[in-house]
């Protein structure tokens, strides 16, 4: 007689239905992946199964207040046996999701029954197992569904009836909406759970404006020398940033700036008596960055300052500046803080070729819990003044360590406050910041002016990456004025600005962009006459009477994106082709289930980015990617000037930049 094996099966992770590649995560999942409230986020995993037998495959999501969603998942058609559903967050804190596969039996008997049946081959056979198929659904369902489903089991069991009519019967809508309702499950196999970061909207979402309080109200006296603007004279500046429809008014820093070292108009080493020097020269005997600017007003006026852009509708965001001038209070009190040269001098900052003379880098090596501890108390001093946001200057010359430890403990006392990372670096740095714990992150847009390097970096970071990198493109900012900016006249100024306001969720621009300041100082990438070490009032007023201004045209794109939450999605966007090499293409789509209309809303950009011609394409659309069928007619409508055409797949474009450099169409179906 044989002996029957007793051995216990070996230990294994895939379970009976493998569910891996789990998205969004980040790799290692060492932090979570990061959205924000109102993100509609596509989860995917790869699931199948031995043999041909069909699965299904459901998303579990929980939300931070215990409510637990099940979203059905549906195949890619990649042939990779991936799956995706879309889900709304909308609720900050820590979501937790985990994917189930099944053996999905009724659509594995429905695919061979329309076969067999068909054909005759074991037709009875076929009827008796969709009747149990049937039998168990009805067991699981309660009322008119219990009713619908366990009439159709005895239905198709009744031999009486010819097994085509049965089966005819069983396809009735009804029915089908019933079974999908109440789908029968076996062998539920869950994958691991991961966990979901959501923060608050502006962690993701905004339209940033940088302006230097002291150039604003800035008035030259007779002798020559200048007196600085103030918090007060900065605030009448409000209602026009808010107007063009800003959400965050960047600040750069405003505290007390170093008089040894400074550095006089466009980096000279020669100041004059008067010269304000460079802000990020943070510190003098008037204090270090717990302190306000004399010339600027008080901290008192600076909470007022804060309170009258929230009043107009603005947040204001403050620089986070960690850095040194030769005469901050830091310097005597925690010499050890910095790096001594053999020499017994301090080592300045160096970017080469450039030199800070005017800036001491901090060492975080020698005193790291004295650092952190002055960190976070400056944090809290400025969050108590009502700032939720900061822009972090260079956080890729600080260590990664100090950047987890910080923004950790500052979410955990208060999770609305945002950091944006001002690290034009190396992409493994700049992703780890993103990774530990920084919201969103300045990225190499300025330098992405080609159809074919926009195609490529708007897929990388609306890729895999935006789990943990939330992009923001700034258009210029003082240290940053492009080749393309600087020959490129008003239409490399509005093409730019349409791609970064359109693209992804969060732009930015400095004050003077609406101007067209593009003259720059020769040798260098940024603007002659740099605001970081002079004065620079702007009439504004002039350039509106003038039409030397695009603000009207940064202000339409604002309203746009107000109006169109497709723009607000990080992961919506597709890449379409035209027949051109400078006409660039692409879509942001969200449906209807998702917002607030109960409509789809779709937008198509075409930009020409070529700023010294008019340029003529076919443009060829996927219209599975704007949710119409191939061959499908569609009203386009451009909402910057108002026209609009008939358009299917494929489409003629004239795009003049010295007329209208860009289209930006919603799509709005036929008869709708």
């Amino acid at each position: 007689m044989a002996k029957t094996s007793e051995a216990v099966p070996v230990q294994v992770l895939s379970g009976r239905i493998p569910v891996l590649d789990l998205h969004p995560q980040q790799p290692g999942n060492r932090f979570p992946a990061k959205a924000v409230v109102g993100d509609v986020v596509p989860f995917e995993a790869a699931a199948f199964r031995e043999g041909h037998d069909r699965i299904g495959v459901t998303l579990v999501l929980r939300s931070p207040g215990g409510t637990e969603t099940r979203v059905p998942m549906e195949p890619l058609h990649d042939g990779l046996d991936r799956h995706r559903a879309h889900a709304l967050v909308d609720e900050q804190g820590l979501w937790s999701w985990h994917v189930e596969a099944w053996a999905d039996e009724w659509a594995t008997w429905h695919h061979n029954a329309e076969i067999k049946i068909a054909a005759d081959i074991d037709a009875e056979l076929m009827a008796t197992m969709g009747s149990q198929l049937l039998a168990r659904a009805a067991r699981d369902a309660t009322g008119a569904d219990a009713t619908l489903l366990a009439g159709a089991a005895k239905a198709i069991a009744t031999t009486a009836v010819p097994v085509l009519q049965r089966w005819a019967s069983v396809n009735d809508p009804d029915i089908l909406g019933a079974i999908d309702r109440h789908r029968p499950r076996s062998l539920v196999t869950a994958s691991e759970t991961l966990q979901l970061k959501v923060e608050r909207t502006r962690a993701g979402v905004g339209a940033w404006y940088e302006l230097f309080p002291r150039s604003e109200g800035a008035v030259q006296r007779a002798d020559g020398s200048w007196q600085s603007g103030t918090f007060a004279t900065a605030a009448k500046r409000l209602p026009a940033v808010k107007a063009m429809g800003f959400d965050v008014l960047y600040l750069p820093p405003v505290h007390p700036i170093g008089e040894v070292n400074r550095k006089g108009p466009n980096n000279t080493l020669t100041p004059q008596p008067g010269d304000p020097g460079s802000p990020w020269a943070i510190g003098s005997k008037h204090g270090g960055h717990d302190t306000i600017h004399p010339d600027l007003g008080t901290i008192d006026d600076f909470r007022a300052f804060v309170e009258k852009a929230a009043d107009a509708g603005l947040e204001v965001a403050m620089d986070l500046a960690l850095q040194a001038a030769p005469d901050h209070p830091w310097v005597s009190a925690h010499p050890e803080w910095f790096t001594t040269l053999p020499d017994g001098t301090i080592a300045f900052a160096e970017n080469p070729p450039k030199k800070y003379q005017d800036i001491y880098p901090v060492n975080f090596d020698n005193d790291p819990a004295g650092i952190v501890a002055e960190v976070l108390r400056i944090i809290d001093l400025w969050v108590g003044c009502g700032v939720r946001i900061f822009r972090v200057d260079n956080p890729h010359t600080k260590p990664l360590w100090f950047w987890e430890h910080v923004i950790g403990e500052v979410n955990a006392k208060h999770g609305d406050i945002v950091f944006l990372a001002e690290a034009f670096t190396r992409p493994a740095m700049m992703q780890a910041l993103g990774k530990v714990g920084f919201q969103q992150s300045y990225t190499y847009f300025a330098w992405r002016n080609t159809k074919a390097e926009l195609e490529e970096y708007l897929r990388e970071v609306t890729g895999e990456q935006a789990a943990w990198f939330k992009p923001a493109f700034w258009v210029n900012t003082p240290d940053i004025l492009t080749e393309y900016l600087q020959f490129g006249g008003v239409p490399a100024f509005k093409v730019r600005a349409a791609i970064a306001a359109t693209a992804v969720p969060t732009w930015g621009m400095y004050a003077g962009y609406e101007l067209i300041e593009d003259v720059a100082r020769p040798g260098a990438e940024e603007a002659i006459d740099n605001e970081k070490y002079e004065y620079r009032p702007r009439d504004w007023e002039r350039a509106a009477r003038n039409g030397t201004t695009i603000a009207p045209y940064i202000t339409r794109l604002n309203e746009i994106r107000a109006e169109h939450p497709a723009i607000r999605q990080l992961w919506a966007l597709d890449v379409h082709w035209s027949d051109d090499d400078a006409i660039l293409v692409y879509s942001k789509r969200v449906e209807g289930r998702f917002t607030a209309s109960g409509e789809d809303d779709t937008i198509i950009v075409v930009a020409n980015v070529d700023p010294h011609s008019a340029r003529q394409t076919t443009v060829h659309l996927d219209l599975a990617k704007l949710g119409l069928r191939p061959g499908e007619s569609f009203e386009a409508h451009d909402l910057i000037t108002g026209e609009t055409w008939h358009w299917s797949d494929h489409n003629f474009v004239r795009l003049d930049a010295f007329v209208e450099p860009a289209h930006v169409i919603h799509v709005r179906r036929l008869g709708a």
